[in-house]
């Protein structure tokens, strides 16, 4: 059974910094690109930041540009997103997902093929 499971999300103040995880198993993910997508309450989910599957190119929206950083573990199967100067817009439920279309998991064309459930991050002001 395939998985994607995140970690490492709660509530944090305006400013701070958190590192979400997403473990994958069921299959070997070193060869899909993976990213982060999130979605606030009454909004559709978004696109956050994708990687590459050789960790060789990364991609972020504009509104977390040079504030969160998308990497890649030693083991290939988990993908991290350090999230800094965290702000209460950041707030949302956020999901880790796979694909091995580069463009899917950049959020420009089509649905991931993987999916965790998500993780909470709340951001006060």
């Amino acid at each position: 059974q395939v998985q994607l499971v995140e970690s490492g999300g709660g509530l944090v103040q305006a400013g701070d910094s958190l590192r979400l995880s997403c473990a994958a198993s069921g299959r070997t993910f070193g060869s899909y690109p993976m990213g982060w997508f999130r979605q606030a309450p009454g909004q559709e989910r978004e696109f956050v930041a994708s990687i590459a599957a050789n960790g060789g190119n990364t991609y972020y929206a504009d509104s977390v540009k040079g504030r969160f950083t998308i990497s890649r573990g030693n083991v290939k199967n988990t993908v991290y997103l350090q999230m800094n100067s965290l702000k209460p817009e950041d707030t949302a439920v956020y999901y880790c997902a796979a694909d091995l279309n580069i463009d899917v998991v950049r959020g420009r064309r089509g649905q991931s093929t993987y999916w965790g459930s998500g993780t909470q991050v709340t951001v006060s002001s």
